[in-house]
């Protein structure tokens, strides 16, 4: 048995290549979005029931909690697009080389975050 192998291994020192930031990003994004569509069901079932329930949810979206989740709703839902298309374009073999996934993924990590901050200040 190899004695010099690390005892106890610090996640936070390990540094992630861009591909598989995107990567773990990419299903953080997916859960995100499955979480939201919960959220927003239930509101929607809210605002169908009466008059008052819509103006209700019309209300609470003016709120600012309300905004920021739904910013962070369409933040996740720009990014698993992006990343997703990412995953389909090297599906049809390009971007497979090692350069082509890092510079795929920095293209994904840039492009997104500009639409994110688009988005943010559409919203408000």
């Amino acid at each position: 048995m190899n004695k010099n192998r690390p005892v106890n291994l610090d996640i936070s020192t390990i540094k992630l290549p861009a591909a598989a930031l995107v990567s773990i990003l990419h299903r953080v994004s997916g859960v995100v979005l499955f979480a939201v569509v919960a959220l927003l069901l239930c509101m929607l079932d809210a605002s169908l029931e009466s008059e008052q329930g819509f103006a209700d949810m019309a209300a609470a979206f003016n709120s600012i909690p309300a905004k920021l989740i739904l910013w962070a709703s369409l933040a996740a839902l720009i990014y698993h697009l992006l990343a997703g298309v990412r995953h389909l374009f090297m599906d049809m073999g390009m971007g497979e080389s090692l350069e082509g996934g890092r510079r795929s993924a920095i293209v994904v990590l840039v492009v997104s975050v500009i639409l994110i901050l688009l988005v943010g200040v559409w919203l408000w």
